[in-house]
């Protein structure tokens, strides 16, 4: 509760954002797939402009089956710090130009699950390295594609490939009171 009313504070709202996406990991097999929820904040930690927190929840599926492919739920808390994008291009409007930029994300996150199909069990934590593509003004939304290895590690330790795909829109912003 502190972390939220921190984040959501007047003097700290104009440099937050709210973000929304998917995440998914690929290939053959039993796979996770989520929706993500939650709250960007600007930092100045070297390399690394913004962090992350969300809540995933989502649910195994078995992407070989046609029919009945989803078997259980997991839900997952993230911590990610990314980059400053690095810009590629500017398009449109010379006052506000939409920006297209490469980013890093180091992303680690805390996961339970029930009925897991996969071989670290219940629980487990992962650590993915998610190069991104970004797209976006620099003070309004911007949307995110990220693709990049995962590690997990439970019982046993697994790598999968990992898709994120991700919105963030800036929180509201008070006027100042005279």
């Amino acid at each position: 509760m502190f972390l939220v009313a921190l984040v959501l504070s007047t003097p700290a709202a104009a440099q937050n954002a709210f973000t929304l996406g998917l995440a998914a990991t690929l290939g053959g097999g039993w796979q996770i797939e989520g929706a993500d929820f939650g709250l960007v904040r600007r930092v100045a930690a070297g390399p690394f402009q913004r962090v992350s927190g969300t809540l995933r929840l989502g649910s195994f599926i078995d992407e070989g089956a046609i029919i009945g492919g989803a078997k259980g739920l997991i839900g997952a808390v993230t911590l990610g710090l990314k980059t400053a994008p690095l810009t590629i291009a500017e398009l449109g409007e010379d006052t506000n130009p939409t920006q297209i930029g490469v980013d890093l994300t180091l992303e680690g996150a805390g996961w339970l699950g029930s009925n897991s199909p996969l071989p670290q069990g219940g629980s487990w934590a992962s650590l993915a390295l998610l190069p991104g593509l970004r797209f976006g003004g620099s003070g309004g939304m911007q949307y995110s594609l990220m693709l990049g290895p995962a590690v997990f590690f439970g019982r046993s330790t697994d790598v999968h490939a990992f898709l994120g795909v991700r919105f963030e829109a800036p929180l509201a912003r008070r006027a100042s009171h005279p």
